[in-house]
């Protein structure tokens, strides 16, 4: 498939509940793929809140372009027919220059407006009500070309994977940043009254021992992470494969 018409490339789409890996994975397969990845992630796009939306480092994006991260500051607003409209650009240039467009993330509405070309009403495109109708009526009909790849865990895998996660992310560098953002936005921003900015700060002022503030914290990443699931499983054209498989899987797909 790669040695076709750059421009006729099917745009790979990898999602996941939180947690799941899909950072590591798809910068493996964009290295693989002479691919660039497009953020689908609704906290990533805020400046600042890095450590706290676990986004890919400098180091661990490994020099694979990334897009959609940092792009408003926190409180601005960015609707998901805003985001809709950056992905479709971001995957035109992508394309037009041979390579392969990876759209990465966990925002299931953020997915789902690309693939089955969602418009909005107005201004608005917030959340599934602001989305006409007639775009809600088919949603088996996929409105372009795209492979699109969930990642699959067990359950109990995946909690152990989300508290692993939550310990390493409770450290001097996450209370480093809550305090910058807590000093240049305020405790006002919506964007950071949520999961481990919450809590981690609630931590700090002393309203939480570290071992409430971790447990809170992980509670709010597991009911996140199975209404994201929720969410993934209405579209029946995700192909569901275990994270160790996913490489080989996608790499024959796109040599073959």
């Amino acid at each position: 498939m790669l040695g076709r018409d750059p421009k006729n490339l099917t745009t790979l789409i990898l999602l996941g509940p939180t947690g799941s890996g899909k950072t590591g994975v798809s910068i493996k397969l964009a290295k693989k793929l002479n691919g660039e990845i497009i953020s689908a992630d609704s906290r990533a796009i805020y400046k600042g809140m890095d450590i706290g939306t676990a986004k890919p480092s400098k180091e661990e994006q490994s020099g694979i372009p990334h897009y959609g991260l940092d792009l408003v500051n926190p409180g601005e607003r960015f609707t998901v027919a805003d985001w809709k409209k950056y992905a479709k650009a971001k995957i035109q240039d992508i394309k037009a220059r041979g390579k392969l467009p990876i759209v990465v993330g966990g925002t299931g509405l953020y997915i789902d407006a690309l693939v089955y070309d969602y418009h909005f009403k107005g201004p608005t495109g917030h959340k599934i009500g602001d989305i006409e109708q007639k775009s809600c009526s088919d949603r088996t009909e996929i409105k372009g070309d795209y492979n699109i790849i969930g990642i699959k865990w067990e359950t109990e895998k995946l909690r152990q994977r989300l508290k692993k996660r939550i310990d390493q992310m409770f450290s001097p560098e996450l209370y480093d940043e809550v305090k910058k953002l807590v000093q240049a936005y305020g405790w006002g921003s919506q964007a950071m009254k949520s999961d481990i900015y919450e809590y981690a700060y609630k931590y700090l002022e002393g309203e939480l021992s570290l071992e409430e503030a971790k447990t809170k914290c992980f509670y709010e990443d597991w009911h996140l992470a199975k209404r994201q699931m929720t969410w993934f499983k209405r579209n029946p054209k995700i192909t569901w494969l275990e994270l160790e498989k996913i490489p080989d899987f996608v790499i024959e797909l796109y040599t073959e």
